[in-house]
């Protein structure tokens, strides 16, 4: 089953991608104040869907075979942990990564050499999925690679009181604040341009 489907409503909708990263991302799949929680993930055609708006292609085979919510729950199963291994490494704590090094353990990625007459040579990467699960092992790499190797001072919540997206700052001065200029901080700007005009 090909994952670079066409994208349902409710995934384009509800997904966010301000994290410059693809674990933050992944992490912002569920976001907002208990009083107004959004949950990006609620099937398996919706964790299908997000992989494909965030650029990881990989096919499952024998999709028949697989059992219905398998993917759903190994994605919240995996963000979960990811959101507590990212919240450890910024308070400076120890986490536990045994759900993050299982999904490691499913990659199979062989290389091969592509050389096809009239252009140059090319080394490839063909990734085999062996079940639902195995379609997260970029995501769990990426986690893996942003808890290992991230400065975590550039790793950061929204300044905002009402807002749990994380964000890698990637910016050139690393001063940015907001999950999104358009969004948080355009709302605080506007707010602090009010407190200004009161008397």
């Amino acid at each position: 089953m090909q994952l670079m489907a066409a994208i349902t409503n409710s995934v384009a909708d509800t997904a966010l991608f301000v994290g410059d990263d693809l674990a933050l991302d992944f992490v912002n799949t569920e976001y907002g104040p208990p009083t107004d929680r959004r949950e990006v993930f609620g099937s398996d055609r919706d964790v299908l869907d997000w992989l494909a708006r965030a650029n990881v292609a990989t096919t499952i085979e024998n999709p028949a075979l697989v059992k219905r919510g398998a993917l759903l729950a190994a994605a919240l199963e995996l963000r979960e942990a990811a959101r507590k291994l990212i919240e450890r490494r910024k308070a400076g704590a120890t986490g536990d990564p045994a759900v993050i090094n299982r999904l490691l353990a499913l990659g199979h990625v062989r290389q091969e050499l592509v050389w096809k007459k009239g252009q140059p040579p090319r080394l490839i990467q063909q990734r085999h999925v062996a079940g639902p699960e195995a379609v997260l092992v970029p995501v769990a790499e990426a986690i893996a690679q942003l808890v290992a190797e991230a400065d975590f001072d550039l790793v950061r919540k929204c300044e905002s009181d009402a807002c749990t997206l994380w964000f890698h700052d990637r910016t050139k001065s690393h001063h940015r604040r907001w999950c999104s200029p358009s969004a948080c901080g355009n709302r605080a700007k506007v707010a602090a341009f009010r407190a200004r005009q009161k008397p």
